[in-house]
C-alpha cells in the first residue's frame, strides 16, 4: 500500500483548523473511494443528525489506481443527504481525484461550519482555509476563473457551488472544473450549510509511487484495450446521447413525466441532432483518450442569452456540457425538443448548481400539478407551467433556487416533498426520494433504482439486465440476483473510482492485475467480499437513519406506463423486493 494514499486530511471549518492522519489499515481494508468513504461516514456521522448541521461530515476520497491507469479519474463524495435523509453518495470526473491523489491524500473529511463564506485550499503540506466572501453569489464558472489563475500547481482542481447550494436547495450540486459534477442527493446544500463555497486541490505532477515495477506494462495494456474497445467508441462519438434513438426504438424512452415510453420528436433531441446543431468540441478527464465530454454552444442569436445576472446567466458564447440524462430530464421529460432550448435549461442548472435530473422531475410534476389544479397562479407567482415552455421553466428554476415563496420552497426540497405538500404523488416520479433516470426498460431498472444505496441506475445497471430479458427468459429472482452481484462488484470498482464507462473493459481479472502492479494483492473472491461488505455498510447507514425498503412506495404512474414487456406487475415487484431483502439479510 502506497503510504501517501493512506493520508487523510481532516478539516474543521468551525475551528478553522486542518490536520493529517495516516491510516494505512483503513485503505488496506477498504482500498479507497466508496470503500474508504463509507467507513469514514459511519465513524464521523452522528446518528439522526440533521444533514445540514455543522456536525454532519462531508467526505471525499480517491483511489489507488488514480493517476496511474487510464479511466481511473473519478472522485467519490459521501455525506448525509438533505434530499433523502439518509445516504448521500456522488461521483465526479474532472481533475479533482487526480489532483487529490497528486497532493498525497487518499481522503478529505470536512466538518464544522464557518460564520462567513470560505474556501478550502488543499495542498500536500499546507492545507488551509481562506475567506471567500467575494465569491459568494457567483456561479461556479466565475469562481473557477477567479481561483485557478492564482494557483501555482502542476495539477489543480476547483470544485464550487452556485446559488442553489448557498440557499441549501436539497438537490444542489457542486461543479468540478467547469464540466464535472458532484450531482444528485444535495452535496451543494451540505457545502452551503457550512458556508464552504469552494475547494481547491493543488497537487504535484505525478503519483509518488513507492515501487511499482510492473505498472508501465500493465498501463500500456489497459490503454490499448480502452482505445480498441467497441463499447467505448460510442462515448467518444455521440456520447450517451446516442441512447435517445435506441431507447425510443425499444419503447423504453419515458417522455412528458413518464406518461409515455416513446417520444414522437426523438429525432430532434437525438445525439445525432445535438452533434449537428450545438456540438462545439469534446473534452476528456486526465489520463483518458475517449473524450466523452460533449460541449455544446448556445445560439448567440437568441436574445435570451444576452441576459446577465451574477451567479445566474452566463455571458454569450459559453460552452455547456450535455449527455443523455440532462437531455432526457430537461428536454424529453418536459417536451422540449429544440437542442438549443434544452441546452439553455442545462446551462441554467449548471450556473446555479442544480442537479439536472431532479430539476426536470420537479418541473414535470409542477406542470401536471398546475394542469390538475393542485397548484394555482398564486403559488407559482403568476407563472403558468406548460409542456415545452422553456422561458417559464427558466423563471421557475430561478424561483426555486431563491425559495421565493412556500410553493417554490417545497419544490426546492425535491419532487417527493413537493407532492407531499400539494398532492400529485401518483406522478411525482421518484424512488427512495431520488428522481428516476431516463429509462423505462422494465423491472431491473425500477427495482434496481429502488434497492440501490443511492437510488441510482448507476449502482447496479438494472437497465442492462432488462434488455437481456427481452431476448432470454429470466425469472424475476434472477434479475434480483444480478442486481445484488452488480452492486457488490461496482462497489469494488467505485473503490478504485474508475470511470463507469470503462467498467466492461476493467474485468475482475484485469483489476486484480492492475492492483498487483501497485503492490496491492487481492484475489477476485477477496475483492467480491470487499464489495459485499461495502454494500452492507451502505445499507446499514441507510437503515440507521430511518430508511425501510419494505415501506417504500412506487408512484402509480410507473405501474401504468408501458415498458418493452408491458405494464409492470405490482405483485412481481413486491416479490422481487422481498427476495432482495432476504439476500442481504442472509449475507449479514
Amino acid at each position: 500500500m502506497n503510504r501517501s494514499l493512506a493520508r487523510v486530511l481532516y478539516v474543521d471549518l468551525t475551528e478553522e483548523t486542518t490536520c493529517i492522519a495516516t491510516r494505512p489499515e483503513l485503505f488496506r481494508k477498504c482500498l479507497g473511494g466508496v470503500g474508504v468513504a463509507s467507513q469514514i461516514l459511519l465513524e464521523e456521522c452522528p446518528h439522526d443528525i440533521d444533514p445540514l448541521s455543522a456536525k454532519a461530515p462531508l467526505i471525499f476520497a480517491t483511489g489507488p489506481l488514480v493517476g496511474i491507469f487510464p479511466s481511473m479519474a473519478k472522485a467519490v463524495a459521501m455525506f448525509k443527504s438533505p434530499l433523502t435523509g439518509n445516504l448521500g453518495e456522488s461521483y465526479a470526473g474532472g481533475n479533482f481525484s487526480t489532483a487529490l491523489r497528486f497532493s498525497e491524500y487518499g481522503a478529505i473529511v470536512i466538518k464544522g461550519a464557518s460564520d462567513e463564506p470560505v474556501r478550502l485550499i488543499v495542498e500536500s503540506g499546507d492545507s488551509h482555509i481562506e475567506n471567500a466572501s467575494s465569491l459568494w453569489g457567483r456561479c461556479p464558472a466565475e469562481v473557477e476563473g477567479l481561483i485557478k489563475p492564482s494557483v501555482r500547481a502542476p495539477a489543480k482542481s476547483v470544485m464550487s457551488i452556485g446559488r442553489a447550494g448557498e440557499n441549501c436547495v436539497n438537490y444542489a450540486s457542486a461543479i468540478v472544473d467547469h464540466h464535472g459534477h458532484f450531482g444528485r442527493l444535495g452535496i451543494g446544500a451540505v457545502m452551503g450549510s457550512k458556508k464552504l463555497k469552494a475547494v481547491c486541490v493543488c497537487g504535484a505532477d505525478r503519483v509518488p509511487l513507492d515501487e511499482a515495477p510492473e505498472s508501465n506494462g500493465v498501463r500500456d495494456e489497459i490503454n490499448r484495450l480502452i482505445v480498441e474497445a467497441e463499447v467505448m467508441k460510442k462515448y467518444g462519438e455521440l456520447g450517451t446521447a446516442a441512447n435517445v434513438l435506441a431507447l425510443n426504438e425499444l419503447g423504453a424512452l419515458p417522455s412528458k413525466n413518464f406518461s409515455s415510453s416513446t417520444y414522437d420528436r426523438a429525432d430532434d433531441v437525438s445525439g445525432e441532432n445535438f452533434a449537428r446543431v450545438v456540438l462545439k468540441r469534446k473534452a476528456s478527464c486526465p489520463g483518458c483518450s475517449v473524450a466523452c465530454i460533449h460541449l455544446g454552444a448556445l445560439d448567440s442569436a437568441n436574445p435570451s442569452h444576452h441576459e446577465h445576472k451574477q451567479g445566474s446567466v452566463s455571458p454569450e458564447g459559453e460552452l455547456v456540457s450535455y449527455n443523455y440524462q440532462p437531455i432526457f430530464a430537461l428536454g424529453i421529460n418536459l417536451d422540449v425538443s429544440n437542442p438549443t432550448e434544452v441546452l439553455r435549461l442545462i446551462g441554467r442548472c449548471e450556473r446555479l448548481g442544480l442537479d439536472a435530473i431532479m430539476t426536470g422531475a420537479v418541473l414535470a410534476w409542477a406542470t401536471e400539478a398546475y394542469e390538475n389544479g393542485l397548484i394555482a397562479a398564486d403559488e407559482t407567482m403568476g407563472l403558468r407551467p406548460e409542456w415545452g415552455n422553456v422561458d417559464t421553466y427558466l423563471e421557475m428554476i430561478e424561483n426555486i433556487v431563491d425559495l421565493r415563496n412556500e410553493c417554490y420552497a417545497a419544490m426546492a426540497r425535491g419532487v417527493a416533498a413537493a407532492a407531499e405538500r400539494y398532492g400529485g404523488k401518483d406522478y411525482a416520479i421518484s424512488l427512495g426520494k431520488n428522481s428516476l433516470a431516463g429509462y423505462f426498460t422494465g423491472y431491473g431498472h425500477v427495482i434496481g433504482t429502488l434497492v440501490a444505496a443511492r437510488h441510482s441506475h448507476l449502482s447496479n445497471a438494472g437497465y442492462s439486465i432488462d434488455q437481456v430479458a427481452l431476448i432470454k427468459n429470466i425469472a424475476p429472482e434472477e434479475i434480483v440476483e444480478f442486481l445484488v452481484h452488480e452492486e457488490d462488484w461496482l462497489n469494488v470498482f467505485n473503490s478504485l473510482v474508475g470511470c463507469y464507462f470503462s467498467r466492461e473493459v476493467y474485468s475482475k481479472e484485469l483489476i486484480v492485475k492492475a492492483l498487483a502492479a501497485v503492490d496491492i494483492e487481492h484475489t477476485e473472491n477477496e475483492l467480491m467480499r470487499m464489495g459485499r461488505e461495502i454494500s452492507l455498510r451502505l445499507q446499514h447507514f441507510k437503515q440507521r437513519e430511518g430508511f425501510e425498503l419494505s415501506k417504500e412506495r412506487i408512484p402509480k404512474r410507473l405501474l401504468e406506463i408501458e415498458s418493452p414487456i408491458g405494464p409492470l406487475n405490482p405483485k412481481v415487484i413486491q416479490r422481487m423486493i422481498s427476495h432482495y431483502i432476504k439476500i442481504r439479510q442472509d449475507a449479514r
